[in-house]
């Protein structure tokens, strides 16, 4: 016997697939194909009487496997070792690429998105007055974009490494140019680093405060080093973030100027003292020639 659309005995849906055996767990409603778990673990071995013609139904709501994608194709690319890591709402991608579930709205570097799926809306953040002025005045770059909606959002930054930071009650100090994205529970502002002026190398920061996750890059693998076993310094290039409440001055030892630092061609290093963390990459960022 063929199989035909019958009604659905469960009376759930208008319709469902008679293989001439049993009931299936392909059902119909409105014109459109639907998969569903039988609900009839014990349906007669003749069903209902026949609707007739199957209805005129739409492709199947339940979208196709990676697999079926794939189909004909071979390579690395395509067997399952750079699909999308869907392990938890924020999740590192791979080492270089974030993945964020847009359900909270959160903040992302402009220009950071390579890819989502979904309803996402993507919109400027300022910041508001008072960090418009900083971000002129202190050169603290932080363009950030407002991520709303509904989807994936895959974040990178010139194929930096990715790492993914939770803050409970706690603020970490971090360069603006190493920001991927945060959520935006966490507060923001730009801040001169304490022991320094504008004189003798006067340094600015992002400061994030609260609880949330923070994602920064770095440019290459990266050192945590603990400020707690021993005076601390590092250069004001190479620095990606700390913890906010160690003690830091800007040290400018002239006489080495020529042997420590590649950045500026200056000698100033940041000091650090007292409980807590310096996170330093193994780059002093990219020196583009002047034109």
């Amino acid at each position: 016997m063929a199989g035909e659309w019958r009604p659905d005995p469960s009376g759930q849906y208008e319709v469902r697939w008679w293989d001439g055996q049993q009931w299936t767990d392909q059902v119909g409603s409105g014109g459109q194909v639907f998969t569903a778990p039988p609900v009839v673990p014990h349906a007669p071995l003749q069903p209902a009487q026949p609707t007739g013609h199957p209805p005129q139904v739409q492709p199947t709501a339940q979208p196709m496997s990676l697999a079926d994608s794939f189909a004909g194709i071979r390579g690395d690319l395509v067997d399952g070792r750079y699909s999308e890591n869907e392990e938890s709402a924020i999740a590192k991608q791979n080492q270089r690429m974030l993945r964020v579930r847009v359900g909270d709205p959160f903040f992302a570097r402009q220009g950071a998105m390579v890819a989502y799926q979904g309803n996402v809306e993507f919109t400027f953040e300022g910041g508001g007055a008072s960090r418009f002025i900083k971000k002129a005045l202190t050169g603290e770059g932080l363009p950030l974009m407002r991520c709303t909606g509904q989807g994936d959002v895959f974040l990178a930054d010139l194929a930096k490494d990715v790492h993914l930071l939770q803050l409970e009650n706690s603020a970490l100090s971090i360069s603006g140019k190493n920001v991927l994205a945060f959520s935006a529970g966490l507060d923001w502002n730009i801040e001169r680093v304490k022991g320094g002026s504008m004189l003798t190398g006067g340094l600015f920061n992002t400061l994030l405060r609260g609880t949330g996750w923070v994602a920064l890059t770095t440019d290459g693998p990266p050192v945590v080093l603990n400020a707690a076993e021993a005076p601390t310094y590092a250069d004001t290039d190479a620095i990606v973030a700390w913890s906010a409440h160690l003690q830091t001055h800007l040290v400018s030892s002239m006489k080495a100027s020529a042997l420590i630092g590649r950045g500026s061609g200056e000698a100033v290093q940041v000091a650090f003292t007292g409980q807590g963390f310096v996170i330093v990459q193994p780059s002093e960022g990219i020196n583009f020639p002047v034109q």
